[in-house]
């Protein structure tokens, strides 16, 4: 906790966040996994493998590691010669081919790392013109400010806009610049209270027609608690033992689970 305090004394703008998690350790301390054993068995009984979903979301496969193989060996390169640290690559196919299908020209996404999931929005989006959005909330403990986005490279880095604060802080700025995205891409804070707070905000701010994304939906309520609450149908999807979730802004309709 020391290193903690001392990662965050040098970061004036990370201070509110400080403050929130203080509040958590004290008086969440059960919020992250709240509900996880029924969420992962909700995930189980309706998940579906990451080529069906793609078909059935946009009518192909897409493969953005066949697609761009020079591209993917410098990136995975550069991970590995990273000194810190951080979550690894998910779900590229994913990110890019909905990008592809959707023609997007305005993403955003919470959490970057490494920069994986950046790197196959940004690949898609400058072939139109486009600008990804990105919030990213430090490893203030292993200091890895500088390296996050490791894996994009430059030429891609001016379709790119970087708020290096947390969600609460950072969304509010971006949202400032541009409030309509055709695609939302969510994996950063994944307690219970931090995803319900996001997904509303971020739902809100998704185009008709535009896709919802989030990670690791098995490792708590929150995403399947919104979902029902809001009579959405999602698409979850298994990968490498973790689930997605996947909802298309105008697939409303009561809910059956």
């Amino acid at each position: 906790m020391l290193i903690n305090f001392r990662g965050y004394a040098v970061r004036p703008q990370l201070y509110p966040e400080l403050g929130r998690k203080i509040y958590k350790n004290i008086f969440e301390r059960d919020n992250v996994f709240l509900g996880k054993d029924i969420a992962r068995q909700w995930c189980v009984e309706r998940a579906i493998p990451m080529e069906k979903a793609l078909i059935q979301l946009t009518g192909k496969n897409f493969s953005f590691e066949e697609t761009y193989p020079l591209l993917m060996s410098e990136a995975t390169e550069i991970q590995e010669n990273c000194p810190v640290e951080m979550e690894g690559r998910c779900a590229l196919d994913l990110i890019y081919g909905l990008c592809e299908f959707t023609k997007a020209t305005k993403v955003i996404e919470t959490g970057v790392a490494y920069g994986w999931s950046s790197l196959a929005a940004l690949q898609s989006l400058q072939k139109r013109g486009g600008t990804l959005y990105s919030s990213d909330m430090p490893y203030v403990s292993r200091n890895n400010d500088q390296f996050v986005g490791c894996v994009i490279p430059p030429k891609l880095r001016q379709s790119w806009k970087l708020f290096r604060q947390a969600d609460r802080e950072a969304l509010p700025k971006i949202f400032k610049e541009q409030d309509r995205f055709q695609l939302v891409h969510y994996d950063s804070d994944k307690s219970y209270n931090g995803r319900l707070w996001a997904y509303d905000v971020l739902w809100n701010k998704l185009e008709t027609n535009g896709y919802f994304i989030s990670h690791e939906i098995a490792e708590n309520a929150g995403f399947m608690d919104w979902v029902k609450k809001n009579n959405l149908i999602p698409i979850i999807i298994e990968l490498e033992g973790k689930y997605i979730g996947v909802i298309k802004k105008n697939a409303l309709s009561t809910h059956k689970g």
